[in-house]
């Protein structure tokens, strides 16, 4: 009885593990298909927005656009995460999930912007959300995208 149980809860952890794979490797489609879509819009983070700028245009309209987005880490590579953490070594899964959360926040970013030619002085937070006390482990992380996008005078 206990080994078909061990079995059950085996075959359980693989399940949820491959559906929580195959969410993510969707999710990076829809990012990867959105990225194309907006390829045409650049966004850059300098510290002299004048040394990028070309003198000769004017400025019609400059607006803070925001994008901001949660994303979760599956139970599953949660397990995972944790057995890496005790023996050391790059957590692909927390790497894989700060990369989605970044690329989304752009992503909603720059949909949220009203037509500019560019987005100047992008920056990027991050917050963890639903750590555990004591744990060590993050349940989910907050990205913040913001910067100024810019419309020029033709």
């Amino acid at each position: 009885m206990a080994v078909i149980i061990f079995f059950i809860f085996i075959l359980l952890m693989i399940l949820g593990y491959a559906a929580g794979s195959v969410n993510e490797k969707n999710h990076y489609r829809s990012i990867k298909e959105r990225e194309k879509k907006t390829l045409h819009l650049p966004v850059v983070n300098m510290k002299k927005v004048e040394d990028f700028m070309e003198p000769r245009k004017q400025i019609a309209s400059a607006e803070l656009v925001i994008g901001s987005v949660v994303v979760s880490i599956d139970f599953f590579k949660l397990i995972l995460a944790s057995l890496r953490n005790i023996v050391g070594g790059n957590v692909r899964s927390y790497e894989t999930l700060v990369d989605r959360g970044r690329r989304e926040a752009i992503l909603r970013m720059k949909e949220a912007a009203d037509s500019p030619d560019i987005i100047m002085n992008l920056r990027i937070e991050t917050s963890t959300i639903g750590k555990s006390p004591g744990s060590g482990s993050i349940g989910s992380i907050e990205v913040l995208a913001y910067g100024t996008a810019i419309r020029y005078k033709y």
